[in-house]
């Protein structure tokens, strides 16, 4: 059997910064000198007694304790410093032994009565002096006690240390809620001053300048401290300042840290929530992730997927709510250079960009309208969804962006796809030969309209700071007179079709549900569900706007809540082919610039009021003139006796 281990005995660890202070030598020495030699005083002991060696001193004697000591003995027993004094020639002369000659090194003897020791850290040799408050208290301790040993004695110091700390921690743990709680109350938010704010202004005009940029920490801190305040204003405001002000320091903020314009935020305050708008500010800094989608008329997603994967690309599924979407981490490897991109297998895609074809949902062996079909990823999915079959017709005003739509559709196989350049608001007049003598109408409509983009402010980040009033109303506008056009393009006694997919990558509500309920008082359409099984529901009020309820049935994705880019959806049904006949707008869209197909249909109204008021003035002079000749009739007639 070895050693039991004794856990109630402390090992002791290590000499540490006592070992200076430990006197054990003294007592083992004394066992080999001499019995005539056990008084020598050791450096550490001159300290201890300077009133002893005063005494000695001055009476020209030996001290006690020192009996046994000779000249010889106290030269290298006593302590001394060392001076090196070089000769006149700066050599040092050895003897013939290999020794240095006398002469050339003097020791100068110290005077332990006239300064204490110093070891040679230049730290005294004092023990009182180099003793800590812990440690004193236990040498008390010890004297009371008596008897202990020096070991014990260190693990009392040890544990008084321990003790000490302990108590400290417990000091510290009962202050930190006051010292929580003094901070949360100095640091309750309030509203600058007016001469503040007047200087940062003059700041955020002079931010060109690298001296004096502004303080985004600062600003940043504001719009929390200031978000805290809103969600509970009526505890935690300030007296005498209003909901208002707080607003208005919240946009001016905002605006800073994000470089909007203040017109884009106030539109995008007036759409999210304080808590959501900052969450959609924030997914507008970071850029989508990068998505594809296979195209099944060149392969599988499965073996697309295997592909990419020996090429060192790290992906997964888009979606449980998409077939053909991958998703892409990062790649060893360009994507859009890769042999199975050249070759036609996938297309680099949005996933936004996916949902309006899903929501078209189209037929074998239909007629296909896409309005405003560049880049083609939308037109070849459509193509990859029918098979090849049928007819897909793809138009876009800009004949330059029409080029890069052949090259998609050549390298994706796509060959029921015929290209037009037109504009598409004259499309139901310049084509009428072919879509209703030849087509008899379209089945579906894809009509992906342009509009301000900012839905995409990852992707083009001047969106922040270059739109205005006038940029959303202009898009408005030409949304509202391609949506017209769009549905006037669409057979509504087609078997199979009749559907119209309107979207946009915009959020703004004047560009979406305000076209939208438009489209539903010009044209015999009704709203129908899009199919989607996510997002969320379209306004059907807004501000002082309300809309019709079955808005309810479009479709907004957002990038903070589903990771993808800013859009909307919408699916009409047309139910008759007949144009109704205009009405009068409220008052409130009065104030908007009036939509084109008016104008485009104020000739045919005109006339139609110029026909029937002939018509009138022809019908109306006939029916007196019978009436008189009833009359005349009915008394000529003789009566019946």
């Amino acid at each position: 059997m070895g050693r039991k281990l004794d856990p109630t005995r402390k090992e002791k660890r290590g000499p540490g910064r006592k070992a200076r202070k430990q006197r054990g030598a003294e007592v083992e020495l004394a066992r080999f000198l001499p019995p005539g030699k056990l008084g020598l005083v050791w450096p550490g002991a001159a300290s201890r007694r300077p009133k002893e060696k005063h005494a000695v001193k001055a009476a020209g004697q030996t001290p006690r304790g020192r009996s046994g000591f000779s000249d010889g003995n106290s030269k290298w027993l006593a302590p001394a410093k060392t001076k090196k004094i070089p000769s006149k020639g700066n050599n040092v002369e050895l003897s013939s032994d290999g020794e240095v000659e006398e002469g050339s090194w003097e020791m100068e003897e110290e005077d332990g009565s006239s300064e204490e020791m110093v070891d040679d850290y230049g730290a005294s040799s004092s023990e009182e002096e180099e003793l800590l408050p812990i440690e004193k208290a236990a040498l008390k301790q010890k004297s009371d006690r008596g008897g202990l040993s020096e070991d014990d004695s260190e693990e009392e110091a040890e544990e008084a240390v321990e003790e000490a700390s302990r108590q400290k921690m417990g000091q510290k743990e009962e202050e930190s809620p006051d010292l929580q709680l003094n901070l949360d109350i100095d640091e309750q938010f309030k509203l600058p001053t007016n001469e503040q704010i007047e200087r940062e202004d003059i700041l955020f005009i002079l931010v060109f300048l690298p001296a004096e940029p502004p303080d985004l920490h600062i600003i940043h801190q504001r719009i929390k401290g200031n978000m805290e305040v809103l969600q509970d204003f009526v505890v935690k405001r300030e007296e005498g300042r209003t909901r208002q002000e707080y607003l208005a320091l919240l946009r001016r903020d905002m605006a800073a840290y994000y470089s909007y314009s203040d017109f884009l935020l106030m539109k995008l305050m007036d759409i999210f929530p304080l808590p959501e708008l900052i969450n959609f500010l924030e997914a507008n800094e970071v850029p989508r992730p990068v998505t594809i989608r296979t195209n099944t008329l060149k392969t599988r997603r499965r073996d697309l997927a295997q592909a990419l994967i020996n090429r060192g690309v790290n992906l997964d599924p888009l979606g449980k709510w998409s077939k053909t979407g991958l998703v892409i981490y990062d790649s060893s490897v360009p994507i859009g250079a890769t042999p199975e991109y050249l070759a036609g297998h996938y297309m680099l895609q949005g996933a936004s960009s996916l949902l309006p074809v899903m929501a078209l949902a189209p037929q074998e062996n239909e007629r296909i309208l896409d309005m405003c079909c560049a880049p083609g990823g939308k037109t070849s999915y459509i193509a990859q969804l029918m098979k090849n079959t049928g007819m897909i017709l793809a138009n876009d005003s800009n004949a330059e962006r029409l080029r890069s739509v052949v090259g998609n559709l050549h390298r994706l196989g796509v060959t029921n796809a015929v290209v037009s350049n037109c504009d598409g608001r004259q499309f139901p007049k310049v084509c009428s030969c072919l879509l209703w003598g030849v087509l008899g109408g379209f089945d579906r409509v894809l009509l992906d309209a342009p509009c301000s983009g900012t839905g995409v402010i990852s992707k083009d980040p001047a969106v922040k700071t270059n739109k205005d009033e006038k940029d959303i109303l202009r898009c408005a506008h030409l949304q509202k007179e391609l949506i017209l056009s769009a549905i006037d393009s669409v057979n509504a006694t087609s078997e199979t079709g009749g559907y119209i997919v309107y979207c946009t990558c915009s959020i703004m509500v004047e560009e979406n549900e305000w076209v939208v309920d438009y489209a539903l008082k010009k044209r015999n359409v009704r709203l129908v569900a899009t199919g989607l099984d996510f997002g969320k529901e379209g306004f059907t009020r807004f501000k002082d706007r309300r809309f019709h309820p079955s808005l309810k049935s479009t479709r907004r994705f957002y990038p903070h809540t589903h990771n993808m880019d800013g859009f909307f959806v919408a699916k009409f049904k047309k139910f008759s082919n007949a144009i109704p006949q205009a009405q009068k707008e409220p008052a409130v869209e009065a104030a908007t610039p009036s939509a084109v197909p008016d104008t485009v249909m104020e000739p045919q109204l005109k006339k139609k009021k110029l026909e029937g008021s002939k018509v009138d003035k022809e019908q109306k002079p006939p029916q007196p003139a019978l009436k008189k000749r009833r009359s005349l009739q009915a008394q000529r007639r003789p009566l019946k006796a």
